[in-house]
């Protein structure tokens, strides 16, 4: 990953929806400081995320938890816990999930001349490498 100069943080990204106040900001914020570590890779001038509840502290409440990161598709978390700190805490977990997934999907998995160059000397191949060496 490369090193971002201004890197994305939950305290500078985070907006409250419908359902919340300014006031529950910070609690939010607080709730959801580790997705930091996971937002550092991303600029924070090209990263937002919003979240919101539908029939706050009812017993049909839901939790939405959108992010916008330029280049990438919106993602969106959603929980039904009755208990919103559960249901927070279930929606900064699905996002980090997600965010983690869809790095994954980006890394050069199938680039053998990539994965070269991360192979040490003299590590055994992998099951696949060894593969396309008997197939090259």
């Amino acid at each position: 990953m490369s090193a971002v100069a201004n890197p994305a943080t939950v305290a500078e990204c985070l907006r409250v929806g419908a359902g919340f106040s300014q006031g529950d900001r910070n609690w939010i914020a607080e709730q959801f400081a580790t997705l930091d570590t996971r937002l550092a890779g991303f600029h924070a001038d090209a990263t937002e995320m919003e979240v919101s509840v539908k029939d706050r502290e009812a017993r049909g409440q839901k939790v939405t938890l959108e992010c916008w990161i330029a280049g990438r598709q919106k993602i969106v978390t959603t929980s039904t816990e009755e208990d919103l700190h559960a249901a927070l805490n279930d929606v900064r977990d699905d996002l980090r999930r997600k965010l983690n997934d869809a790095k994954t999907r980006q890394e050069p998995r199938n680039n053998k001349h990539l994965r070269a160059v991360d192979q040490p000397e003299g590590a055994p191949l992998q099951d696949a490498e060894r593969e396309d060496a008997e197939t090259a």
